[in-house]
Formats: C-alpha cells, sequence, structure tokens
C-alpha cells in the first residue's frame, strides 16, 4: 500500500505535540508518521495563494515575504524524499499550487526578482533537488508557461552571486535539476563551483566553511549533504566526482561519530543550531547514497536516537509547529537570519525516506554507537573530544580559531574552552556583569569596576599536543593570555598567564547546570560545586583565585535548560604578570539531585591535578599528555 503523508486517519498531532513525542521511530512507517506529524500542522499556515509558508512574525535579517518564501521551500526537504521513495502528500497539492503562484511575474504572491546574495538564493537550492529527483512531481505536472516561470525564476541563481562558502552548492543544485529536465544550464558555472569546494577541503574528510571559515554543522548538513546527493544523483554522469565525495563523507564520518552521545544527543557547537535535527542530516545523506564504511544499522541508530532525542524535548508550540530555538523556545541564541520557517530545515534529516520500503537499509537492525575511542584529536576543527562511558558524557574542547566571523554570538558558540551534550552553553544576553553575561567555559576579563567582559573570541596561536589544547589571545590590545586546557572528564584543568597593562576583574566559570528547585551546594577552600535533576558541577581555584562563588545567569541563556547556576572563580589583578588555574568538574548524571551537600564537598576534596598528571611548583607547570609527552610551562 502506498503511505500517505497528511491522511487525517493517520493519526493527528495532539496538542503538546504528543503524537510525536510518543513515536517508537524504529520503523520506516514511524519516520513517514514523523513527517506527517512534522507537516500535517502547517497546512492552515500557507498564504492565500499557497506561495508563502506564513508561521509567525518574528523577524530576521530579510522581509517577511521572504521568510514565508522559506518557510514555504524549507518544507520540501522533507516531501522530495518522501515522494523518490513513492510515497504521496495531500500538502503536495497546496505545494504545487505555490510554486504555480511563487514563480508567476503577474501573481501578488510571486517571489519576486533576486539580489547578490540573496536569501531565495539559498532556498534555490530545494527545487533543484526536487527537479533531479522527482521531476515528475514537480516539472510535469507543471504546464508549459508554469514550467516556464519556474525555470526563469531559479535561473536567476546563475547571474547573482552567492557567497563563497556551503551556498556555492546551491548553484550547483539548480544546475543539475535543470539538466535533468533538459533545460539550458550553466555548466561553466555549476563546474566552477564543485572545484571551488576542493580549496574548503581540510583532509581526513572535513570541510572548513569557507576558506579560513569554522568545521561546525555546516560540513555535515552543509557540504557533505549537497555532495552526498550530487553524488547520488550524477554517479553515472560524474563517477570520479561523485567517487571522490562519497570517500571523502566516508572519512568525515570515521570523525564525526565522536560528536554524537549514546543517548542520541549532539554536540552543540557553532552556529545555526536552531536547525536542530539536521544535526544527523549528514548520516542521512550516506545511507542515500550508499557510502560504505559504517554498518547500516549503526548509521540507523544515530539518525532514529538523535530524532528520538529531540521529540523528547520541548522544541514545539501547542499546534505542533517548531519553534526557533534550541532544546526549548528561545530567540536569544537564534541567527539574525533564522526566521519563524527556518527551523524545518531539520526535514534534510528525512533524506532516508527516498530509499523505497523494499531497500535493504529499513530491514537492517538498530544498532548502537560503535566503542569510541575516551579521547580523541580533531585537528581541523580545533578539538578533543573525551567520552565518559558510565554517564555518556561528549566533550569538545576546543582551542580556539585565528579567524572569525560576525554571526550573532560568535564567542560562545566557537570560543569557549569547551563544549558539552550534558551541559550545553549559554550565549550573553548582554555584556554587562557576570549574571547577564552567562560566561560559563570562559575567562571573562573587566577593567576594574567597568563591570563590562570580554572574552576569547580570536586567537593569535591556537595548538593541540595530545590532550593539551593551548591558545593565545588578546581582549584589549595592552592584554595578552595564554590558556593551556588539559582535557579530561569529569575533570579537566585550565591555566592561564595573562599580562596586563590596566587593572582587571577576572571570572572564570564552570559548566552551567540546569535548575529549578535549589540545588545542593557547597564551597570548600577556593572553589564551589552545586547538583540538581541535571547533574553536578564544579570548579576549583588551583592559584592566583582569591573567591568561589555561584552565578545565577539571566534565564534563556542556556541552550539546554531555561534557568542555570554557573560556578565561578573570580580575582582583581593589578597590571603585570599573573598566573590563574582552576580544576573544573562536570558530571550530567540524571541522579544529581541526590547529591547531599556532603557528596558534593567530596567533590571539591578531589586531587584533579594528579588525575590529569599536572604538578606545580614555584618555577614551572610540569604537564604530561595522555600520550606521554612533557609540556614545561616555566613561570616567568
Amino acid at each position: 500500500m502506498t503511505p500517505v503523508i497528511g491522511n487525517p486517519a493517520a493519526g493527528g498531532l495532539a496538542r503538546g505535540n504528543l503524537a510525536i513525542q510518543s513515536n517508537p521511530l524504529k520503523t520506516r512507517g514511524d519516520l513517514l508518521a514523523a513527517l506527517d506529524q512534522l507537516t500535517e500542522p502547517l497546512q492552515p499556515l500557507y498564504s492565500r495563494g499557497s506561495a508563502r509558508l506564513e508561521i509567525g512574525i518574528t523577524g530576521a535579517s530579510y522581509p517577511a515575504t521572504t521568510a514565508g518564501m522559506e518557510g514555504f521551500s524549507r518544507v520540501l526537504w522533507g516531501m522530495i524524499p518522501l515522494l523518490a521513495g513513492g510515497g504521496e502528500s495531500r500538502l503536495w497539492a497546496t505545494v504545487l499550487e505555490g510554486i504555480r503562484h511563487g514563480t508567476d511575474p503577474a501573481h501578488e504572491e510571486y517571489w519576486g526578482n533576486v539580489r547578490d546574495y540573496d536569501q531565495r538564493l539559498v532556498e534555490m537550492a530545494a527545487f533543484g533537488f526536487a527537479l533531479a529527483a522527482v521531476p515528475e512531481h514537480i516539472w510535469s505536472p507543471l504546464a508549459p508557461q508554469e514550467q516556464e516561470h519556474l525555470y526563469n525564476w531559479l535561473n536567476q541563481i546563475n547571474s547573482h552571486p552567492c557567497y563563497d562558502c556551503n551556498w556555492l552548492f546551491f548553484n550547483v543544485l539548480v544546475n543539475v535539476g535543470f539538466r535533468t529536465v533538459g533545460r539550458p544550464y550553466d555548466a561553466v558555472q555549476l563546474e566552477r563551483n564543485l572545484t571551488r569546494m576542493d580549496a574548503f577541503y581540510l583532509g581526513e574528510g572535513w570541510y572548513s566553511d569557507g576558506v579560513n571559515g569554522h568545521c561546525d554543522y555546516y560540513g555535515p548538513f552543509a557540504i557533505h549533504y549537497y555532495s552526498l546527493l550530487y553524488a547520488k544523483l550524477m554517479e553515472r554522469e560524474d563517477p570520479e566526482r561523485s567517487r571522490l565525495f562519497k570517500e571523502r563523507a566516508r572519512l568525515f564520518a570515521a570523525e564525526f561519530i565522536g560528536w554524537f552521545a549514546p543517548d542520541g544527543a549532539a554536540l552543540p557547537y557553532g552556529r545555526s543550531l536552531a536547525y536542530r535535527f539536521a544535526q544527523s542530516a549528514f548520516w542521512s545523506a550516506l545511507a542515500y547514497a550508499e557510502v560504505e564504511g559504517f554498518p547500516a544499522g549503526v548509521v540507523k541508530g544515530i539518525i532514529l536516537r538523535n530524532l528520538r532525542w529531540w521529540f523528547r524535548q520541548p522544541i514545539f508550540d501547542a499546534a505542533g509547529v517548531l519553534t526557533i530555538g534550541y532544546t526549548y523556545p528561545n530567540l536569544v541564541m537564534a541567527e539574525n537570519y533564522n526566521a519563524p520557517g527556518s527551523p524545518y530545515w531539520a526535514l534534510k534529516t528525512f533524506l532516508p525516506l527516498a530509499l523505497g520500503a523494499e531497500h535493504p537499509f529499513w530491514s537492517e537492525p538498530e544498532l548502537p554507537l560503535p566503542e569510541l575511542p575516551a579521547l580523541s584529536v580533531q585537528l581541523p576543527p580545533h578539538l578533543v573530544l573525551v567520552h565518559e562511558p558510565a554517564s555518556g558524557h561528549v566533550a569538545a574542547f576546543n582551542s580556539g580559531h585565528l579567524s572569525t566571523n560576525e554571526h550573532t554570538h560568535t564567542s560562545a558558540k566557537y570560543e569557549k574552552f569547551v563544549y558539552s551534550t550534558g551541559f550545553g552553553f549559554s550565549v550573553p544576553r548582554s555584556e554587562w556583569g557576570l549574571s547577564q553575561g552567562a560566561y560559563d567555559s570562559m575567562l571573562a576579563l573587566s577593567e576594574r569596576g567597568d563591570n563590562l567582559y570580554r572574552v576569547r573570541r580570536r586567537n593569535l596561536q591556537s595548538e593541540i599536543t595530545d590532550n593539551v589544547l593551548r591558545s593565545v589571545w588578546k581582549p584589549w590590545t595592552d592584554v595578552e593570555v595564554h590558556t593551556w586546557v588539559i582535557a579530561g572528564l569529569p575533570w579537566h584543568i585550565r591555566i592561564h598567564r595573562l599580562e596586563t597593562g590596566r587593572t582587571l576583574d577576572a571570572a572564570e566559570g564552570g559548566f552551567a547546570l540546569g535548575q529549578e528547585a535549589k540545588p545542593a551546594q557547597q564551597f570548600g577552600g577556593i572553589g564551589t560545586a552545586a547538583a540538581t535533576a541535571w547533574g553536578t558541577s564544579g570548579i576549583k581555584g588551583l592559584t592566583g583565585y582569591s573567591k568561589a562563588e555561584l552565578i545565577w545567569p539571566n534565564a534563556n541563556t542556556n541552550l539546554l535548560r531555561p534557568r542555570t547556576v554557573l560556578p565561578t572563580l573570580t580575582v582583581s589583578l593589578e597590571p603585570g604578570v599573573h598566573w590563574l588555574a582552576s580544576a573544573v568538574y562536570g558530571d550530567p548524571s540524571v541522579d544529581g539531585s541526590a547529591n547531599s551537600t556532603g557528596e558534593v564537598s567530596s567533590i571539591l576534596d578531589q586531587s584533579p591535578e594528579a588525575m590529569l598528571r599536572v604538578k606545580f611548583s614555584k618555577e614551572r607547570i610540569s604537564i604530561t599528555t595522555i600520550g606521554g609527552s612533557e609540556i614545561i610551562v616555566p613561570l616567568q
């Protein structure tokens, strides 16, 4: 029987999204139902001419009309695989009507003439994929004049530049779509953009998002994703490049798997996290392109566990529509380009539905994550990953970057000392004070009494030796900080040599811990720890600090929990050279609230220096790395 998405008999979406929260996500049928549960609430939100999906009223960097067009386009990332795999959708009639009106210059809902670097160029990619993958559903149903309108509107991408990053693939997909339906396409630009991807390739499967760009989720859910679409769609026409894209994806999979926890959570890191379960879209593309490497059951398990994890979070409004945010609605962490329909890029993860019901992928049993190394160095993204088997905690220690971007909260999203599946990270409400700044996993510096804080944003030097990460950064021209982070779990150590020409207030934040009820807490020496239902977080001064305190950050600053508590060390510094060292504890155990004050105190009594083989003397700090190398830091 052909599955029909949007069939009311299949079970609607209960208020509060209870239907999708109870979806077991075990079978292909469950995935079909999940797509239904995600898209059915959108039906009444289409505009009168069906060319815009008008989900909300919050703004973005582009006009509301463009935002509506974006929402319309992003739903296609789920619809196209459904149709390619033999499914049907009641929503598709609305989509076709929207295409007819949106591409007709005479219609009031015409999507308009685009400009250079226009957001609408981004949204054209889904149409290119549709023309290449399901032309019988998007091209054939259109009358000749309607086809001409669609072609002319999309062909604007060949006369307007895209940003020199993952955006180049939008042009590639549109031209591949034109080629598939037999319309003129820009072969020169297509080849130039594909070749340009080699400039972004760093080796070991890693891409940066443009030259000197970051290695974040734009590698897996954008560049790799689109390259695997190309590899599948153009395998016969361009076999050598298709083979190359698959091989790079195979190499990347062996590294990227470390970003996932056993419970399905993925590492919160970088920008565009409002796309949520697009985090696992790479694995969906890996299955779609039939890339060899991990068994199909492992790939399936990563996808399904990630979806289950996400559907347990309060990411929907009462009608079942995705909100902007991470694990809860949150505009504080959003990008300037996050419009109400933006989160539906998450539907990229439904790409396996393009594999028909008889495909072997669906009969393979779901497998857990394979055994992963306790510590792994990933040089291209400047990270050291640590896996703690008992709690399933994954932490990514970060040496920082030599370049930056100008997106929202860049420092919080790319320059913290550590990122965590168990604690998430926080973004500031403002730079005024420690509570509004929410400086978890950072050293925050303020001119004495000014209460305006600066953190690491760009590095002069950045390097990794085994589990030791080193960086040099300058928050002011007359302040230079050398930072060493010794990665580990549940403890890690941070050391800073700070040379300042001005008087400073310094604050070192540990992990931000979710809290609702008053946490169990303890102060011991220059250290503090807290425990709640979401685990235990603590920080201990080893040298240089004068005070430990609990900071209560502003609400909605943390990605995982709306309210948090943040163990913090502070000190005031005169001009000169200072050494600061701390040990930071984090265990996201669900039994954290059961910890008594005495148990929390026992954490502060531990000696993480011995565990991590760090020795302090009056003359030097000696660090023995996990690989056996010795790093000597003279105390000058």
